[in-house]
């Protein structure tokens, strides 16, 4: 059951980040703060037409945030397992930097000096 909903959020995820990345996504999202400032003066400015932007906004951020983290964290994975298996494979490269990024910040910062 994990593993069938690991997979969908996946899909999920990397569907809606590819969507939110393109230029069509920005230009939807500047329509409708236009669309919902224009109705400002047809509402009166009221608590509801304030409520509408921010209530939109915080969903939609809430969980892109989640989404978005998801498919960075996919890609930082396997870019450092790319990476690793270059690293092995290269003869005098140096074995040391394979996992780098799981060592604390100090010794990467002593690796990378």
């Amino acid at each position: 059951m994990t593993s069938g909903l690991n997979s969908w959020f996946d899909r999920v995820a990397k569907a809606i980040a590819g969507l939110v990345a393109k230029p069509a996504a920005f230009a939807a999202a500047v329509a409708a703060v236009v669309i919902w400032a224009a109705m400002g003066p047809v509402t009166g400015y009221s608590e509801p037409w304030q409520l509408t932007i921010n209530t939109g906004t915080t969903i939609v951020t809430f969980l892109l945030v989640f989404l978005l983290q998801a498919t960075q964290v996919r890609d930082t994975t396997a870019m450092q397992g790319k990476l690793d298996e270059l690293i092995a494979a290269t003869a005098d490269a140096r074995d040391d930097l394979q996992r780098l990024e799981d060592r604390p910040l100090d010794e990467q910062e002593a690796v990378r000096r």
